[in-house]
């Protein structure tokens, strides 16, 4: 009878342990699973930072720390500098987020050490040597799209007139009519200009193909992400699905945040 209670004892001791082992492991893991709490997020041409409110919102109630740069547009090496100052400030590893204009910022603003993973929305993705206007002309513009040619000072700007349905048909024409009046003036030869080193080359970068787009060519965003084995996620919507869809947008950036760690 004693052996019987020894054994029990035993097992019970063992049975016990193996949870309390399980226990720490899953705290462990949880916490190896949130390391990544700052988001920084880079806006394209023809908006600026304030389009990113909503998306803004959900990541922060979800407990990150979310930093949204202003990009001059003046240039890719100014954009570029604006998204480093703004690395600079994390307080540890931060996941990159670019939208259109902003995912050509990305790939070269990438590079810096605090960079965890990058998150594409409906954004261009050059290869080094590569520039944005090349991936612009690899397929037709849609009929909605409205993309103005420079005028006297170098000055690119979205036509007014087509402005909601072709960047961002499905917000409200109230939320179309602020973003156009804040946009940006963005300088034409940040389309001409090449990217010298692509951060996706050696960090794990995710796509967001917004299947609707009337700015950038779905069929653009899905040959740039099959070339680089960028993890795609399609969202149906418009350019900016970060705000018409900001939930989805958010657990693409969650997904990179939480897995997207390690290196290609």
């Amino acid at each position: 009878m004693k052996k019987l209670n020894v054994k029990n004892t035993i097992k019970n001791g063992l049975l016990a342990a193996t949870v309390a082992i399980a226990s720490v492991a899953g705290t462990v893991n949880e916490a190896n699973a949130q390391s990544v709490k700052n988001v920084v997020l880079v806006h394209g041409a023809f908006a600026d930072g304030s389009g990113y409110k909503a998306l803004y919102t959900v990541l922060t109630k979800k407990g990150y720390h979310v930093t949204v740069v202003q990009n001059p547009l003046t240039s890719l090496e100014d954009d570029v500098n604006a998204t480093k100052v703004a690395l600079d400030k994390q307080d540890g590893p931060a996941i990159l987020v670019g939208h259109s204009w902003g995912g050509t910022v990305i790939t070269e603003a990438g590079n810096h050490p605090k960079v965890a993973a990058l998150v594409y929305i409906a954004a261009f993705q050059p290869d080094n040597g590569e520039s944005t206007v090349q991936w612009l002309q690899t397929a037709p513009p849609a009929p909605e799209n409205g993309v103005l040619p420079p005028d006297d000072k170098g000055i690119v700007y979205y036509d007014k007139a087509k402005y909601h349905a072709g960047f961002c048909a499905d917000i409200s024409k109230e939320e179309a009519d602020f973003m156009y009046a804040s946009q940006g003036a963005f300088y034409a030869k940040g389309f001409i200009a090449n990217i010298t080193h692509a951060a996706w080359r050696d960090k794990p970068a995710y796509g967001l193909i917004a299947t609707e787009d009337k700015s950038i060519a779905p069929e653009i965003q899905h040959a740039m992400y099959k070339r680089s084995n960028t993890k795609v996620t399609e969202i149906k919507g418009s350019h900016v699905i970060f705000m018409s869809q900001p939930e989805k947008v958010a657990a693409v950036i969650i997904e990179a945040a939480t897995k997207g760690v390690q290196k290609k």
